[in-house]
């Protein structure tokens, strides 16, 4: 397969000239213009909103004019990330794709199908003469991945439509119908540094090539955190050995992304650098065994390297036995039997940074119950401030609660029926979306979400399986002809 033969035509070519505009998140004004632009030269009636999300409206097609308007929504924003040998500029460089069997990738960074494929089905639909609908709204939001302000910004009355389809999913063949609301707790450990003694020797450790994933969909799948590997093998050392300085920690990007790499700076006692040298390989040998299924290609490396001021002993302790006590992963599963075992609370520790006087860290908490997030967060927050840091979290987003009595839920179970001769699944979803915080300003919107599936979402391994977005196309063509 090449490009030229991908399906739907119209979606990939929107999709193209989409991974050509720089759309990082809080930085997607050439988007902005370019939707702008777009809707005004096709005629359509476009608006942008003061925090920067754009609304195309397209008439009903004729005959359909008195049927309820729906709304399609996707984010304009992507997760940049890239292998750390990789030189690409997200500001202005066009993502690169290219086939590899039946999935679309990027060349060394993310795709940005999370969520521009989204945006692209919903130009293909604003461009198209031929397909059946009532009345349309496509809105394209601004800065989901970093805390879904565009959506917070919002004001009532931006968007009128009765139905609202997100087009946000990963999964192809599931309907989703609730979410998780989420927080993120940051924690910053501050301290002196100190010039270290001459008799100490300086090794760093490095650890990548993690697989990593969505801190909301892929919490469940027990793949390694580099901050939470890297940590443990910190506190081993300076359980077992005297001496043992820290000097630097660095690890993770993004909240909603679990850390593929990092990497610390600790200088050891020369008597002692052999022996820990030795821990280090067997470490990196239990550690492979024990995540053999889900993270295959792990690289680890510990050299020498220069001597440096290294951070007060007692804060530096804390920080260690903080990494090693505070909760990552699964912390809860929902009860709700309607929403089949899913995930309900986890909390992913997501970056550490070391400056000069202080350690900054961010940590994400999701739970589709409130009350259970509150207690993930305080849990969170009680670990590090237990261990001498500042810590607190932020007001989040809502969870979307599913809603028994979904007109078009049932409309889109029995369109995918109907096309495929199977039942979808009709479940919640553990990670965020803006129905969530759309839910709130508009109480009577009636929304589900699906989409195309993605794998290995906020990382460069991000993959669209192509035959899944001709299905994708299909089924919501049907949905909009029989609203």
């Amino acid at each position: 397969m090449n490009k030229s033969e991908l399906k739907p035509a119209v979606v990939f070519e929107q999709f193209a000239k989409i991974n050509a505009i720089p759309r990082s998140s809080k930085r997607e004004e050439k988007m902005i213009e370019y939707l702008k632009s777009w809707g005004e030269s096709h005629g359509l009636d476009t608006k942008v909103d003061e925090t920067g999300n754009v609304i195309i409206r397209k008439p009903a097609t004729k005959g359909m004019e008195g049927r309820k308007t729906v709304i399609l929504q996707s984010h304009m924003d992507m997760v940049c990330d890239k292998l750390v040998d990789v030189d690409f500029d997200f500001d202005n460089d066009p993502i690169k794709t290219y086939i590899d069997g039946e999935w679309l990738t990027a060349e060394g960074t993310t795709l940005g199908a999370d969520d521009g494929i989204g945006c692209a089905i919903e130009l293909a639909i604003l461009e198209s003469n031929d397909i059946e609908h009532g009345p349309l709204e496509c809105v394209f939001t601004r800065d989901e991945e970093t805390g879904l302000s565009g959506a917070e910004g919002m004001k009532p009355g931006f968007m009128t439509g009765d139905y609202l389809i997100n087009l946000d999913s990963e999964d192809e063949g599931e309907v989703f119908v609730s979410c998780a609301g989420g927080r993120n707790t940051t924690a910053t450990f501050t301290f002196n540094r100190e010039a270290p003694s001459p008799t100490l020797f300086f090794m760093r450790g490095q650890l990548k090539g993690l697989v990593g994933g969505h801190s909301g969909d892929d919490i469940n799948k027990k793949r390694a955190n580099a901050i939470k590997i890297l940590g443990r093998f910190l506190y081993k050392m300076i359980n077992k050995y005297e001496g043992i300085r820290l000097a630097q920690f660095h690890s993770g990007k993004l909240h909603n992304a679990i850390p593929r790499d990092g990497s610390f700076v600790i200088a050891v006692p020369f008597e002692l650098k052999e022996n820990v040298m030795v821990d280090w390989n067997v470490f990196n040998s239990e550690v492979e065994d024990e995540f053999h299924v889900t993270d295959t290609q792990m690289v680890w490396n510990m050299e020498s390297t220069d001597a440096e001021p290294v951070i007060e002993d007692t804060v530096a302790k804390n920080f260690i036995r903080a990494l090693q006590a505070v909760d990552n992963g699964i912390y809860a599963i929902c009860q709700d039997e309607a929403l089949g075992g899913m995930v309900e609370t986890s909390s992913n520790i997501a970056s550490v940074h070391t400056e000069e006087t202080v350690i900054n860290i961010l940590s994400s908490q999701r739970s589709n119950v409130m009350s259970n997030l509150d207690n993930m967060c305080a849990t969170i927050v009680a670990t590090f401030e237990l261990a001498g840091a500042k810590a607190w979290s932020s007001d989040g987003y809502p969870a979307w609660k599913m809603r028994p009595d979904s007109k078009l839920t049932e409309i889109v179970r029995q369109s995918y029926v109907d096309l495929f001769g199977k039942e979808p699944v009709v479940r919640g979803i553990h990670a965020g979306l803006e129905c969530g915080l759309f839910s709130e300003r508009y109480p009577n919107l009636d929304m589900v979400s699906f989409g195309p599936t993605l794998r290995y979402v906020h990382t460069p391994d991000e993959r669209l399986l192509i035959p899944t977005v001709q299905m994708v196309w299909d089924h919501l063509l049907l949905v909009l002809k029989r609203i």
